[in-house]
């Protein structure tokens, strides 16, 4: 262990306590310094855990709230809503800039991203472009193949090492200072929503008696239960996309992509395909692939408020139509020999139709000339913008956009 180490990991805990609560109302809060606190011992930290247990408790309150149709709806729209939120402004703008937008819009993106209670868009990006950046790796701090499963999924959160925003690494997001205010002051939307989420639930007691809600009842389905089941979907990225399915593409990872993941996420769960192009707009790289978010900003950029959209390059495209290819007929020859030794009817069906799917593929590729395939892109920085990434960008359109010179 450092001098800084030791030093962050003997403050006395009173003076341990004190900063921890000046952090929840500040984030930037650091009075022993940010690096300091960057140098702590990776470990749980008991007073960084006290929101995720209050959090979690908040659910049990449902024993006395009761349920109603009206809350349980809330809380689902108000999970898929905030998970939109997640992957499409948190990930998929602030992190990897996939698409581009005006400065007022992308301020009221943060506003709306803040309600998902996952600190803010600046906290969030730096610690997921990092993610990129040693994916899998040692200094990856929450790989399940390096921590485990659970320090992965929540235990990372928790450690007072994770808690500051580096802002060197977010300079692209960091110039504007609203965006700053709101990684800053990270608890203000959120208690704002929870007591909006209340009143509603108060007002429509009082208007519409017949939906049988009320806004203690109203705040723990809306608030508390949606928030908890919010955070551990989110989190299932961190933990199970790196376990749980099959990769597509070679990269220096262990992502995978997971078709329960996806629906789970909102589309999300097409990591594999996330790691080797991270620069588009889509994680589902194929029609099948079923992606809301992407159609969701699609859609959104039909209005205007949202614009360049990056598309994924078709050489990735072959690239991972030739994977499938080559994982179809390996399957094929394993089914074949598997038949040969067994007694069912299909032994000789199965080596047939294996023969058919490598004769289909070889003639396929007959006579193609080699194509160019785009290098993988998984340890890129948006702020480093390279070149290659922007040829497949669509062009940018007002002067006042946000993201075009800072794109990744």
């Amino acid at each position: 262990m450092n001098d800084a180490s030791a030093s962050s990991s003997s403050l006395p805990l009173p003076r341990r306590i004190i900063t921890a609560l000046g952090q929840w109302i500040d984030s930037d809060y650091c009075p022993e310094g940010a690096e300091k606190m960057r140098a702590s011992p990776d470990r749980v930290d008991l007073v960084r855990i006290m929101p995720f247990i209050f959090l979690h408790l908040g659910c049990l309150a449902v024993l006395w709230v009761g349920w109603s149709p009206m809350a349980i709806w809330t809380a689902v729209a108000l999970y898929f809503l905030r998970m939109f939120a997640v992957t499409a402004i948190h990930h998929r703008y602030f992190s990897h800039k996939t698409y581009s937008t005006s400065r007022p819009v992308q301020f009221l993106l943060a506003v709306w991203a803040a309600t998902t209670v996952q600190r803010g868009s600046l906290w969030w990006a730096y610690h997921h472009r990092h993610h990129h950046a040693h994916s899998d790796g040692p200094d990856d701090v929450h790989s399940p193949h390096v921590h485990g499963f659970w320090w992965s999924h929540i235990g990372w959160i928790t450690s007072r090492r994770n808690f500051p925003t580096d802002y060197s690494t977010i300079k692209d997001l960091a110039k504007f200072p609203e965006l700053v205010m709101l990684n800053r002051f990270d608890l203000v939307i959120p208690v704002l929503f929870a007591t909006a989420i209340f009143g509603t639930g108060q007002f429509l007691a009082h208007v519409a008696p017949a939906l049988g809600t009320n806004g203690p009842q109203l705040l723990v389905w809306g608030f508390f239960i949606s928030t908890t089941f919010l955070f551990h979907g989110t989190a299932c990225i961190n933990s199970m996309a790196h376990l749980m399915g099959r990769p597509r593409f070679k990269t220096d990872d262990d992502s995978r992509n997971s078709f329960i993941l996806a629906l789970i996420t909102l589309g999300e769960g097409w990591h594999n395909n996330h790691h080797r192009y991270q620069s588009a707009t889509r994680n589902g790289f194929y029609w099948w692939e079923i992606d809301p978010t992407y159609y969701g900003l699609k859609a959104l950029s039909w209005t205007g408020l949202i614009w360049g959209l990056k598309s994924v390059p078709q050489s990735v495209l072959e690239e991972g139509a030739h994977a499938d290819h080559h994982a179809s007929v390996a399957a094929a020859r394993r089914a074949a020999v598997h038949a040969e030794h067994s007694h069912s009817p299909l032994r000789h069906v199965v080596p047939a139709a294996a023969a058919i799917a490598v004769a289909t593929v070889n003639s396929a590729n007959t006579g193609m000339a080699p194509k160019a395939v785009a290098p993988a892109v998984h340890h890129q920085d948006p702020s480093a913008a390279p070149a290659r990434n922007r040829a497949d960008s669509t062009p940018g359109r007002a002067p006042a956009q946000v993201g075009d010179s800072d794109r990744s």
